[in-house]
């Protein structure tokens, strides 16, 4: 199983791209990563330690390596893509027992919302060990977190600043 998760912002691509790069402000809006430590700016082959919070309260640290950072490209239809992946790098995946890739990427066409989709892509004997579902549940709640951080702050948005 690859957890996955999507959800349409009502925000410019530009806006919600600023907010995933901007990792030291995890914590003010993002409830299953509460905290992302990497060089700052963020950058391909930077190590970032990934704070999770599952559903249950509980906490763990995710060491990943980041894979991708593709910033936002608009192709001749007018549609802009951007692109954030990253790979485990714990102990399991050092023993090929968990192997993991996420992606996040963005997609917004002409006049539309932005469109936020991430995956995991699993591999390995022991995957069903690292929780697939409740991987799926945090995708969730980060992408939910992401869509009211980025309309907050959304021009014309009629919320305040937060």
């Amino acid at each position: 199983m690859n957890p996955s998760a999507s959800i349409d912002i009502d925000a410019p691509l530009d806006q919600v791209w600023a907010i995933m790069l901007d990792t030291e402000r995890y914590g003010e809006w993002n409830p299953f990563v509460e905290r992302a430590e990497t060089a700052q700016p963020a950058a391909v082959g930077n190590p970032i330690v990934l704070h999770v919070v599952w559903a249950n309260g509980s906490r763990t640290r995710s060491p990943e390596r980041i894979t991708a950072l593709e910033g936002p490209t608009t192709d001749a239809s007018g549609t802009t893509t951007a692109r954030m992946s990253y790979v485990y790098e714990g102990l399991p995946s050092r023993l090929g027992l968990v192997r993991g890739v996420r992606h996040q990427v963005l997609t917004q066409r002409p006049g539309g919302p932005t469109s936020y989709e991430t995956v995991e892509e699993f591999r390995g004997p022991l995957v069903r060990l690292a929780g697939p579902g409740r991987v799926a549940d945090g995708f969730r709640r980060h992408a939910e977190g992401l869509k009211r951080r980025a309309e907050e702050r959304s021009p014309g948005s009629s919320q305040p600043e937060g």
